[in-house]
């Protein structure tokens, strides 16, 4: 039975969705992130530059300590008075490397470790700035311009700027992560007021989800909360099933699906 946006299901999926629909879809792109940040390091190695890589190995170290700090809540005063010196360290360094390296792959990901800091600080409108300097990096990966650009949607949209967010999210995407595209223009669509255009949108992400038998429990529970029941996905079988299923060793079907898909 489809729920209406009055229920008593549709308050409690809303409520959850504000709660901890920001950090999954952030986590979906930050894997996003890794995966393609990998993979142009593999396709580009040759062209490493050694000093870029130091100065954002550092960085990445500086940024493991400001978010493990950052997850106790309680924290002295000391600490938290170290916390945030090491917290503007790191932003002085990244600035430091973009300065010097700006065209490098070091400073893409340098300035999305930067943005993933001021997002989870409530700063929308600083990380729409760093993640808009992300995206000026021509790295000729579409991949990394579509993950970045889709943060940069976010941020804009978190920030309240639903207009921009909608200018970049319109922009043309590679197919792998039209799903993605499809579900953040149903955010941007139902922070305007067209519910309409949300329901398509997220329609369409579900559909395309479909063709990839993958689902998404936050998608879901965003149509729910607008009545619509989304027809259940039926997942691809695990690595192991598929192996058992097939008699074919576990390597060939691993190969067989690692594609960027999957890490949507």
């Amino acid at each position: 039975m489809a729920l209406t946006p009055n229920s008593p299901n549709a308050d409690n999926s809303m409520q959850a969705l504000k709660q901890y629909g920001s950090y999954i879809v952030t986590a979906i792109l930050l894997a996003l992130a890794a995966y393609f940040g990998w993979t142009y390091w593999q396709n580009n190695h040759a062209r490493v530059d050694t000093v870029a890589a130091d100065h954002y190995a550092d960085i990445q170290r500086l940024n493991e300590e400001v978010s493990l700090a950052s997850q106790n809540p309680d924290l002295e005063a000391e600490a938290q008075e170290a916390l945030v010196q090491s917290r503007t360290q790191m932003n002085e360094d990244i600035d430091a490397l973009v300065s010097k390296h700006g065209d490098s792959v070091y400073a893409w990901q340098a300035l999305m470790i930067k943005a993933r800091q001021q997002v989870d600080n409530d700063e929308f409108s600083e990380a729409s700035e760093t993640l808009k300097k992300a995206l000026a990096i021509d790295l000729g990966d579409a991949g990394l311009q579509a993950i970045t650009r889709l943060r940069y949607a976010t941020t804009l949209l978190a920030a309240g700027d639903a207009d921009a967010a909608l200018a970049q999210a319109n922009n043309d995407m590679p197919s792998s992560f039209e799903a993605s595209q499809q579900e953040l223009l149903g955010d941007i669509y139902l922070a305007q007021g067209n519910k309409d255009s949300a329901i398509q949108s997220y329609n369409n992400a579900w559909e395309l989800l479909r063709s990839r038998q993958e689902t998404r429990a936050v998608l879901a529970l965003k149509m729910e909360s607008l009545g619509v029941m989304p027809e259940p996905i039926d997942e691809q079988a695990s690595l192991i099933q598929e192996s058992t299923l097939s008699e074919q060793p576990l390597v060939t079907d691993a190969a067989e699906n690692a594609t960027p898909e999957i890490a949507q």
